[in-house]
């Protein structure tokens, strides 16, 4: 698939709580197709710290408007320059890359699991999900109530399910001790996560308990988002993958150590 590097005008910056932003970007020129489960590079602007584009999800694209948009972390001198962008001002974009999360046939029920910030390519993922006919279910973790992320947004597209680690909204514990995953009749035809390793290689345990295929979109330090730094190498069966360009979605039968 062809990468397009674009400039995109920022149309809005959202904070979605202290920790986290959502930035809606169009570019001058239309769209090109972007599939669930890909990302884009940015590069970070006026900041002095930070050298390397950095790897973002994308949450979710608009063609009607022409416009895509990120869930950013604010981790470091990057990501807080990014969140304190204005409407108007100009962020370039590497985009779309790596692979991309697999669509089932319709009448089918996905099962879309993140923790934290790795709800963020799943939104996109439902949209897409739903348009092709295929029932939705999304479980998202969140440390607290004030970190569950665009709620309403994911209700769009299907079920939501809730689990906070202090038990205040939802179910108490991680994605991984939620119900749904003790039912008799686990009745999903596909698995989808992101978030944390720890997590997701848990998901991947349930999933395939279950007999139930998984795939895994990994967060790893992908620096160039074409396979030339080798800074994201994952293990395979395979032998050593790019997560930028093998990835970042991944079936964990085929990593290392996974199940």
């Amino acid at each position: 698939m062809r990468k397009f590097i674009h400039d995109f005008h920022v149309v809005e910056n959202r904070d979605l709580n202290p920790g986290h932003f959502v930035l809606t970007l169009k570019p001058d020129v239309e769209l090109t197709p972007i599939f669930p489960g890909q990302f884009t590079e940015v590069r970070v602007d006026g900041s002095a710290n930070t050298f390397l584009r950095r790897p973002l999800s994308i949450h979710d694209v608009d063609y009607k408007a022409n416009t895509v948009t990120l869930l950013v972390q604010k981790k470091g001198d990057g990501t807080n320059r990014l969140a304190s962008m204005k409407y108007g001002e100009t962020v370039n974009l590497v985009y779309p890359l790596g692979n991309c999360f697999h669509i089932g046939s319709s009448g089918e029920r996905a099962l879309l699991v993140g923790g934290g910030c790795g709800v963020a390519p799943l939104l996109y993922l439902g949209k897409v999900l739903a348009k092709s006919g295929i029932h939705v279910t999304t479980l998202m973790g969140a440390r607290t109530e004030e970190y569950i992320m665009e709620a309403e947004l994911y209700k769009r597209y299907g079920e939501l399910l809730i689990t906070t680690e202090d038990g205040k909204a939802g179910t108490k514990g991680y994605v991984i001790h939620h119900e749904i995953w003790r039912e008799r009749n686990f009745s999903f035809d596909r698995v989808y996560t992101c978030g944390p390793d720890p997590m997701m290689k848990a998901v991947a345990r349930l999933a395939a308990r279950h007999h139930v295929p998984c795939e895994v979109s990994l967060e790893q330090t992908m620096a160039c988002g074409v396979g030339a730094c080798l800074c994201c190498v994952v293990e395979t069966n395979e032998g050593n993958k790019c997560t930028c360009t093998d990835g970042p979605v991944f079936d964990p039968n085929n990593l290392i150590n996974w199940l």
